[in-house]
Order: structure tokens, then C-alpha cells, then sequence
């Protein structure tokens, strides 16, 4: 069995691409199955065979401990942790060849607490793999590209498995090529930031951006649309590569 951990902002597109991916699985004949992590999500666009929301959720945890919103959510995402047996059991129920998981909308509590890393670190799995979302509604500006390059650094540290890094959206961005060069071509994403920043913004961004070059933390990015499906079968691909050649 291998895992795939779909991870990003609010509003990046998770679970819609969640989706697509089990689609794209069904239809070419690999057997997958979803977890959602989410304890505190409403709507799905998919139905999960496995779903945290069976053993927590937010406002149960609100109604129980007199909580309010946040305070339910951040014990809600602790509690996580506690269900990891119960998960696996399910999991192993059905006995995937891939796992698709569906992290919650809050990544700063899921990645940046104890219990994600816990859950993807003990989760069993021969391969495990995060694809992290850059939000094509606001990576489109030097200032913010860099700034979500920084966060998707961070979260490969502390995830430490290999990560795809995915552009969503697609479909709504006027000048995709520039943003697929930032990418792939750092001295150009200087360039643009000299262009629209100055002073210390400009001395601060344009440090991050070399680190994260240095270091090689992020790759380039995959562009897709989770409304015309293009750029799936790409991802597809490339989870395949890493997956099963070991890049």
C-alpha cells in the first residue's frame, strides 16, 4: 500500500483534488481508497471509505468541552493522534493499493502540532508522499510565490517525506507561464521581485528565495485545474515515478 497526502492552505483545493486523483485511479483500474483527517469539515466532494469523523469531530469536542471554535479545533486535531489504531484497522479493512488522504483545511495545526507528522510518520505504508498545493488564486505575485515556497519548505521539514509541489487553479490565471518559470527558473523570480519590491522587503524575499534554491527544498511546480482536469494525469505520472522508481 502506498499513501498520499494531499496538504495546503484553506481554500487551495485539497479535497477537490483528492477527488480527481481516486477518479483518475478508478477509471485506469487501480484500487484506491480515501481517509479524511478533517475532523471539523462539513462537505465533501467525494465519498470517503475512511473518515476521522467516525471517532472525532469539532463540534462534538465544542459541545463536550465548552469550547469554542478554535479551541475545538486545535483539541480536535490533537486528538487525532488517539485514533491512529482505529485508522489503520479500517484502512487495512479495505487494503488499497494507494491511500489518498485528505488533511485538514487548518494546516498550521495539522503540520505544526504533534499529531500530523505522527499520523503520516506511523500510518503504515511500503511508499509514502505529500503533494503540496500552491494556491493558483494567490501565488500569482513575486511577494506571495516566495512566501508559500518558504511554507512548503517548512512543511517537507517537518513532514520529512518526498513532496510534489502542485500549482491549483490553473484555469484562472492570466499569465500561468511566468508563474511556471518562477519555479523553474529562480533568476527570473529575482528579477520580477526587484521589479515590485524594494528596501527590505526586497532584501528579505529575495534572501528567503536564495536559501530555499540552496538548499533545493522546493521543486518545481505541477500545474493543474480540478475543473478541467488538466494536468492530472501529469501528477499522476509523476507520483507513479516517485513512487515506484524510488526518485
Amino acid at each position: 500500500m502506498k499513501n498520499i497526502f494531499v496538504t495546503g492552505t484553506a481554500g487551495a483545493g485539497k479535497s477537490l483534488l483528492v477527488s480527481k486523483i481516486h477518479e483518475h485511479y478508478e477509471k485506469n483500474n487501480i484500487f484506491s481508497t480515501v481517509l479524511n483527517l478533517d475532523p471539523g469539515v462539513k462537505n465533501l466532494p467525494y465519498n470517503c471509505d475512511v473518515d476521522i469523523r467516525r471517532y472525532v469531530d469539532t463540534e462534538t469536542v465544542m459541545k463536550q468541552y465548552g469550547l469554542g471554535p478554535n479551541g475545538a479545533a486545535i483539541m480536535a486535531t490533537d486528538i487525532l493522534a488517539t485514533s491512529i489504531d482505529k485508522i489503520q484497522i479500517a484502512v487495512d479493512s479495505i487494503n488499497p493499493e494507494y491511500l489518498i488522504v485528505d488533511t485538514p483545511g487548518q494546516i498550521e495545526l495539522f503540520v505544526y502540532r504533534n499529531s500530523g507528522p505522527f499520523l503520516i510518520q506511523n500510518l503504515q505504508a511500503d511508499e509514502k508522499l505529500n503533494i503540496f498545493l500552491y494556491d493558483g488564486s494567490i501565488s500569482t505575485t513575486p511577494i506571495n510565490f516566495v512566501s508559500i515556497s518558504l511554507l512548503a519548505a517548512s512543511i517537507r521539514l517537518r513532514l520529512n517525506i518526498p513532496t510534489i509541489n502542485v500549482l491549483t487553479k490553473i484555469d484562472i490565471i492570466k499569465k500561468l507561464d511566468d508563474v511556471l518559470k518562477w519555479s523553474a527558473e529562480p533568476n527570473i523570480l529575482e528579477k520580477r521581485i526587484s521589479e515590485t519590491s524594494h528596501d527590505e522587503k526586497y532584501t528579505l524575499t529575495t534572501s528567503i528565495l536564495r536559501g530555499l534554491n540552496m538548499d533545493e527544498l522546493v521543486s518545481e511546480l505541477v500545474p493543474i485545474s480540478n475543473v478541467t482536469n488538466d494536468g492530472i494525469s501529469n501528477l499522476e505520472i509523476m507520483i507513479n515515478r516517485i513512487m515506484n522508481s524510488g526518485e
